[in-house]
């Protein structure tokens, strides 16, 4: 009975803490300014930012203090993505992560590494007892690092709500300091039904931006008629630092009424995907730089729109005129304004060119299928944002699955016949994408008897390979007969061109080491200070195995003082 009760107490503090968003509960994690690399809600590849990506003056080893009471509810340690990652959920019901951390403080390292090396791995994820990992605010939780997929040392910090929804930091008074308006790089508009047209063109339509004495632009004049969309590409630059981050607000206006709010506080992390239907991506593609679409098409569930009259569409009728802006700002309130003068004029179209026809045709609400006899295709429904005629081609063993320009929103399955391999050889198959240089890139291969078959969410051109080369493996600070006694850590480096790393296991003496991977750089490091070895000669081994099997195996025999 009184573990109901604390539930229900529980959850009617949560609802409450959760109300308001409170600017003094959470302190800052590290104890020097905050600069950042990287907003909240930035547009990334796939997804949108989900936290602050905090510099750290270029180095690694900074204190990173608990920003509340709680206790650690969540530890992930891996090779990509947040590397050593903290979760900590806080009494209000919020929860604060840090990640790419360089390693824990000595409580929670020591809690981590004995259930590493009780699971003999690195990569691992605990969700300690409530119990078990409590933290004051301000106490050193970690330091900072430059673990998993970052690509330099920084803290990358997240605030989510009870349902495990990312919020803007800044939201809760993670203050950086900003006093430059946003920066506009192009504005664009689009015809968005057959009888529309910008400039009598139904092409996406680059405007002309003229800078005003105020920071502010003045865009070209245009003449358009039927349903027009806009989109813009811009950026934010914060003080104290050069990096291009993402903008906070954009809000449009037509003859003074919004029409349009597009607000970085809250997303959730199924919806993040859909980034892809909010930019041109096809634009980005080929161009590598992200246009935010001012308009909502079908398949676009977006949260972050708060206001979308006509989803953000602009109709414009004949002989009318009308006044079009934009209103781009960052946190703190810096805005950049864009005025764009509309005149509606029936004029000769200059048509968009139809797309091609093909007898693959892949609709939204239904599965499509394809076989080659060799090659089997599946597209669940749901993947493509509108339905998409598709060039796809198979020759030989090579699959050609239309173009990166099309976003993927689902995984598709691609099966191989493997049948007429022999034996040994299918052992050593894989399937690869193959890049813009001509080269594979290992894609995950199931292989059940003669069928292979890997899951992607890109478009391209997917092969069979074959991978024969072991991994090769460098010994960095060891070698055979010799000491290492004032060494802190054994370094090996590990590469594999082909298919690339599956596993590793390292032992001296025949008990398991824990090495930590750093796949960026290809390094292996151990600890000795997890004081494995007790005898002054010890034999070291480690195998690597590739994404094929072939496996690599290197020994050695050094001394050290125990």
């Amino acid at each position: 009975m009184y573990k109901y009760i604390w539930y229900i107490i529980f959850g009617i503090s949560v609802c409450y803490g959760q109300k308001d968003i409170a600017k003094g509960y959470f302190i800052q994690p590290l104890d020097i300014p905050i600069v950042v690399s990287g907003t909240f809600g930035e547009l990334r590849s796939n997804h949108f930012h989900s936290g602050l990506d905090m510099k750290t003056n270029g180095e690694e080893g900074l204190n990173v203090y608990a920003t509340a009471k709680g206790r650690v509810s969540r530890i992930k340690v891996s090779h990509g993505g947040y590397g050593k990652a903290l979760y900590i959920i806080h009494p209000n019901g919020y929860t604060s992560v840090y990640a790419h951390l360089k390693r824990f403080s000595p409580k929670i390292e020591a809690f981590v590494k004995e259930r590493q090396y009780a699971k003999e791995s690195y990569e691992i994820e605990l969700f300690p007892k409530s119990d078990a990992l409590q933290v004051k605010q301000g106490d050193t939780i970690a330091l900072s690092g430059n673990t998993g997929g970052s690509s330099g040392p920084h803290l990358h910090f997240e605030i989510r709500d009870s349902r495990s929804r990312p919020m803007n930091p800044m939201s809760f008074g993670m203050d950086v300091k900003d006093t430059q308006k946003p920066i506009v790089n192009s504005l664009w508009a689009y015809s968005k039904d057959k009888n529309a047209h910008v400039n009598g063109k139904q092409e996406p339509y680059r405007l002309k931006l003229t800078p005003q004495k105020d920071g502010n632009f003045k865009a070209e004049s245009i003449n358009a008629l039927g349903n027009i969309g806009f989109g813009i590409s811009t950026i934010d630059k914060q003080d104290m630092a050069a990096n291009k981050n993402g903008i906070y607000q954009i809000l449009t206006q037509i003859n003074g009424k919004e029409n349009l709010k597009f607000e970085m506080n809250r997303f959730s992390f199924s919806e993040t995907r859909y980034v892809n239907r909010l930019i041109d991506y096809g634009y980005y593609k080929r161009n590598r730089s992200r246009i935010s679409k001012l308009f909502i098409e079908p398949n676009n569930p977006l949260t972050v729109f708060k206001i979308k009259e006509n989803n953000g569409f602009v109709n414009i009728k004949d002989s009318l005129s009308y006044s079009y802006k934009i209103f781009v700002k960052d946190f703190k309130n810096n805005t950049t304004v864009i005025d764009i003068p509309i005149e509606g004029k029936q004029t000769k179209i200059v048509t968009a060119p139809d797309k091609p026809v093909t007898p693959d045709l892949v609709e939204v609400n239904k599965n499509f299928t394809y076989n080659s006899g060799v090659f089997d295709l599946l597209i669940p429904k749901g993947s493509v944002y509108e339905d998409t005629y598709l060039d796809l081609s198979v020759n030989g063993e090579t699959a050609s699955i239309h173009n990166n320009e099309t976003p993927l929103h689902k995984n598709m399955t691609m099966v191989f016949d493997v049948s007429r391999y022999k034996e040994e050889d299918k052992k050593k198959l894989y399937i690869g994408r193959v890049n813009g240089k001509n080269k594979p890139s290992y894609s995950r291969t199931s292989k059940k008897g003669n069928r292979f078959s890997t899951r992607t969410r890109t478009f391209g051109k997917y092969s069979l390979f074959s991978d024969t080369q072991k991994p090769t493996i460098v010994p960095i600070n060891v070698s055979d007969k010799k000491w290492i006694s004032s060494a802190t850590h054994l370094k090996i480096k590990i590469n594999d061109s082909e298919s690339g790393i599956k596993s590793y296991r390292g032992t001296i003496n025949g008990d398991f080491i824990l090495m930590e991977y750093d796949y960026k750089t290809g390094m292996l490091v151990y600890d000795f200070n997890d004081k494995i070895i007790i005898d002054s000669e010890n034999n070291f081994k480690l195998v690597v195995l590739d994404n094929v099997g072939n496996r690599a195996t290197f020994e050695t025999t050094f001394f050290r003082k125990p």
